[in-house]
């Protein structure tokens, strides 16, 4: 592999280093976000014990202060500290804080889709202008032989081989995060659902 990456041309090189950046920072994306879902998972476990024990809705906000990562406590402190003067208006509270958490957690999840998407096509764009310039290389050869052809066509494939390293961790962690994204969505309708509960029980 060492040895075909010394004799690639300068635009395959070219290729090569944009894929190696995009892979690196759709790599740094997702150890971030990974870590971070991870961190999410374990305090939102947490919020829900200590919002099923709390007696009032001040002691379980006290409670939750230790909590930083978890998307629940924001929402739960915005409809606590916001005086609502009714069921419908204490809804609207819980929708526009869960919509802004859930816009929080999904940056930069387009840049591991686009990566998914565009980096097998950059790959074999570095490969179809290899396998060009071979063939016209060789097409003013004196003579065709394998040994004349292998080099410019290694030259052509890695560039594919570097598009699908690239997109096929980018495709699965999206995929990954989309799903616990919406475990995470699942969560915040629930707490939507006891905040409303809990409003209509003290209205009543």
């Amino acid at each position: 592999m060492f040895q075909v990456l010394q004799q690639t041309s300068p635009f395959t090189r070219a290729i090569l280093v944009i894929l190696l950046i995009v892979s690196i920072w759709s790599w740094g994306i997702i150890l971030s976000k990974t870590l971070l879902l991870r961190k999410i998972k374990r305090e939102t476990e947490t919020f829900w014990k200590i919002f099923r024990r709390g007696k009032s809705l001040s002691e379980v906000s006290t409670a939750c202060e230790i909590l930083r990562f978890t998307p629940l406590v924001p929402v739960f402190n915005a409809a606590v500290e916001k005086p609502a003067t009714s069921v419908t208006s204490l809804q609207r509270v819980v929708q526009r804080a869960s919509a802004a958490q859930m816009t929080r957690l999904e940056r930069r999840m387009n840049f591991l889709a686009t990566t998914a998407s565009v980096a097998p096509f950059v790959g074999l764009f570095g490969t179809v202008w290899g396998v060009m310039t071979s063939f016209a290389a060789l097409g003013t050869a004196s003579a065709a032989s394998l040994h004349t052809v292998a080099p410019g066509i290694a030259d052509a494939l890695i560039a594919t081989a570097f598009g699908l390293f690239t997109a096929i961790p980018a495709n699965v962690a999206y995929n990954n995060f989309v799903y616990q994204l919406r475990n995470v969505g699942g969560q915040l309708d629930e707490l939507q659902v006891e905040m409303l509960a809990s409003a209509e029980r003290n209205s009543g």
